[in-house]
């Protein structure tokens, strides 16, 4: 089970090796089904057991042209990992399950579907979504990828789901999080999650908001457009040079089949 196509190994966060054929989670054996995602710095993968399913994510452990990388898939496992624990009893996050070995972690499946632009969700979506991102906030914390609707998962039971936290903010040290900069940082990331979970609603549910938030939807904060003009260069290079080197994915999402867990 690959799913990668003609992708270069060292382009893939397993580098040439196979991923796991079998992960126990809870007394229960699980066998891979279906790679959702296998780029530069993760797999992703569906894991079916008897009576569940998982997702399997696995940080990068592959070198790059000789210079080991695995420190970087360590760290990704390590953080996101550590955010799951401190959420997972909110009801927007898929239930975790453990980690596997230094670069793994293990989290629910769940049944749904990626979030679409102009995607007429049900009428509590927003508030459900809203009410835990704000709770993650209280926390300490921040999403930070909400710009792209295909991060926000809607469950077959019509709730929404976050799961990918691989760059959302946390401080990781019991004290220092209310200590300027790190505390202008988080509420600066945080104002960004408010923003664009408003201009989501406001293409999926702009029936629920008044004139007034609507307009404010539309304007980008400060901080956003700041980020926006700082990373286009990078990202416009980077996926120009991608495109040459793997022409394969050209289409779609860089590394497969983006998957939206539903658990």
């Amino acid at each position: 089970m690959t799913g990668s196509g003609d992708t270069p190994t060292w382009l893939l966060a397993l580098g040439g090796d196979p991923p796991p054929q079998e992960i126990q989670v809870g007394g229960e054996s699980f066998r891979p089904e279906r790679i959702f995602k296998h780029d530069f710095f993760a797999f992703t993968a569906l894991y079916v057991g008897d009576r569940n399913r998982v997702v399997l994510k696995i940080g990068r452990r592959a070198s790059f042209f000789g210079f080991p990388l695995s420190w970087i898939g360590r760290i990704h496992s390590w953080h996101e990992s550590a955010v799951f624990q401190e959420v997972g009893d909110l009801e927007i996050v898929p239930r975790f399950r453990g980690r596997l070995g230094r670069h793994g972690l293990i989290h629910d499946y769940v049944d749904g579907h990626e979030l679409e632009w102009g995607e007429h969700v049900p009428d509590d979506f927003f508030h459900r979504l809203r009410a835990g991102l704000e709770e993650m906030h209280r926390r300490g914390m921040a999403y930070v990828d909400l710009e792209k609707p295909e991060n926000v998962l809607v469950g077959d039971d019509g709730r929404p789901y976050l799961f990918d936290f691989q760059i959302s903010f946390r401080w990781p040290f019991r004290r220092g999080r209310d200590i300027p900069p790190f505390s202008w940082i988080r509420r600066l990331l945080q104002g960004g999650d408010r923003y664009h979970l408003d201009k989501l609603q406001r293409r999926c549910r702009p029936d629920q908001m008044t004139a007034e938030q609507i307009a404010a939807s539309e304007r980008r904060p400060f901080p956003v457009r700041v980020y926006s003009a700082s990373t286009r260069p990078f990202i416009v290079i980077r996926r120009s040079i991608l495109n040459r080197i793997d022409p394969v994915k050209r289409r779609g999402e860089r590394g497969g089949v983006r998957h939206a867990p539903r658990a």
